[in-house]
């Protein structure tokens, strides 16, 4: 059993190369949700993580001769930096063993620090077997990225500090759990000095082994993780901090992948800083606390784990944050396919924002629209349902339909054999209420759409694409249309892709 965890936390060695991070109120986030929530801005370290706190006390307890034989890990993330990081500055050798598939970009980074990196295997677990295999072989010491009492003390101090920074009553401390470590550091230490304190920890649905394992008593397998929040994507708890987590840990809250998104971006809103899924966790977990148990008036803290973002990420995080905040929701629309359709279809609308548009002719009878809008919360995106359903327009909600997040939305269209005379225009317009109705209002009530997309794209200008039937001797009517309507426009007949796959 290992010796006492407050003496560990409080001897622990992480202050060579980790900073104390700072303890920040979030002010947007605070007023949204009626309490007052910390951030403890772990992403600030030196390689954006917690990790190296763990990591460098692990080495730093080392005896002097089992650090110059050189350390040992498996990682493709944030723990390998941290190792390759603690080892160079305690003068020792570190041998990150990664995956084969790890990004170039992960590997610089550790060989960067000093690491040097041994590729193998297809997974993280063919790593960590090739990585114990080497530690026994080389006589090198294993540093565990969460199941080791040291390790576990470092990611501890975090909790030292939160305690010393914030003096006054705190209701909980929100954490982000993979394999554990993070958590029962912070707990540990938590808990002794404070347990009037909850202790919550936050998981992705799709990556739960801790919240699975302690509801079954003992530690479960997943059998496959999801991998958006890669940093907390753990098969399986260590058995330490399973133990501590079974004996300090209030309760856990799952959250989904908008979920995740919504709060990456309610942390730049607040600090103009973007942290990696697994670092937002924390911030969506306590979003999802309050929403579920209407707490108000307390004081929050969640833990900002990392800020190890792939940049070519940010695209769906921001695709998927409206989502998340329940602010745009996503519909299969049908309507008649006549004249005047449109219209009423906009009638419906009200002062609603659209943020998404998508439509292509493709039946003589009905029109199959695609159409993304921005809402106030689920109850306001159920009554423009009924509203819709109320003018016989049959609605379909695809909001949480992974299927239609991920791909049909950006595969509505094709070529159409009712698209006779069609003209292809792009048009802009001030992205402001009312915009498209002046679309569809200043149009001959005898033309017919036969294409149509939008995205909201977050700008001042809104910018859409339009497939437009106008019969050969009414074409000096849509001159005119076009010059009166006020929106600037270009003519894309001539488009070579537009006769590749539309025309």
């Amino acid at each position: 059993m290992p010796s006492d965890y407050l003496e560990r936390i409080l001897n622990a060695r992480v202050y060579d190369v980790a900073q104390e991070t700072p303890l920040e109120l979030a002010p947007n986030l605070s007023r949204r949700l009626q309490n007052q929530l910390f951030l403890k801005r772990e992403d600030m370290q030196s390689v954006f993580s917690f990790k190296l706190r763990g990591a460098y006390n692990k080495m730093a307890q080392l005896p002097p001769d089992l650090l110059a034989q050189g350390v040992i890990a498996a990682s493709a993330g944030n723990h390998a930096q941290g190792v390759a990081l603690g080892a160079h500055r305690l003068g020792t050798r570190a041998y990150i063993v990664m995956p084969v598939t790890t990004p170039q970009v992960k590997i610089n980074a550790v060989q960067a620090r000093g690491g040097a990196v041994i590729l193998h295997g297809e997974t993280y677990d063919d790593a960590y077997t090739y990585a114990c295999q080497l530690a026994t072989e080389k006589g090198l010491t294993f540093v565990h990225p969460f199941d080791d009492p040291d390790v576990i003390a470092g990611q501890g101090t975090i909790g030292m500090e939160i305690l010393r920074q914030y003096q006054k009553p705190i209701h909980a401390i929100f954490v982000a759990i993979g394999g554990g470590g993070l958590i029962s550091g912070i707990a540990a230490y938590v808990k002794r000095l404070r347990p009037e304190i909850k202790m919550i920890g936050v998981e992705p649905l799709d990556s739960d082994a801790m919240y699975q394992s302690l509801k079954a008593g003992e530690r479960v397998r997943l059998p496959q993780v999801g991998l958006f929040a890669d940093g907390v994507a753990v098969r399986q708890v260590g058995a330490e901090t399973f133990r501590l987590c079974q004996q300090y840990v209030d309760d856990i809250v799952r959250v989904g992948t908008d979920d995740t998104c919504a709060a990456i971006k309610d942390m730049f809103e607040d600090t103009r800083s973007i942290v990696e899924p697994a670092g937002a966790l924390a911030i969506a977990g306590a979003k999802a606390y309050v929403e579920q148990t209407g707490i108000e008036h307390q004081t929050l803290i969640a833990v900002a784990c990392g800020a190890n973002m792939n940049f070519d990420r940010l695209r769906f995080v921001a695709e998927r944050a409206e989502l998340g905040e329940q602010r745009e929701a996503i519909f299969a629309v049908t309507i008649p396919e006549k004249p005047g359709s449109l219209r009423q279809f906009c009638d419906c609308l009200g002062k609603r924002n659209l943020t998404e548009f998508n439509y292509r002719i493709a039946d003589q009878t009905e029109a199959h629209i695609f159409v993304g809008v921005q809402v106030e919360n689920r109850a306001d995106a159920a009554q423009l349902v009924e509203s819709f359903e109320s003018f016989g327009l049959k609605t379909l909600d695809l909001t949480d339909d992974e299927l239609t997040k991920l791909h049909l939305r950006h595969m509505v269209g094709g070529k159409s054999p009712l698209a006779h005379h069609e003209l292809l225009y792009r048009f802009e317009f001030p992205e402001r209420p009312g915009a498209l109705m002046k679309f569809v209002a200043s149009m001959s009530p005898d033309w017919n759409i036969s294409l149509f997309h939008y995205r909201n794209n977050g700008s001042d200008y809104g910018r859409i694409l339009v497939g437009m039937q106008v019969p050969p001797h009414e074409m000096s009517q849509w001159q005119a249309f076009l010059e009166t309507l006020g929106y600037r426009y270009w003519d894309e007949n001539h488009n070579p892709a537009y006769h590749l796959f539309l025309a």
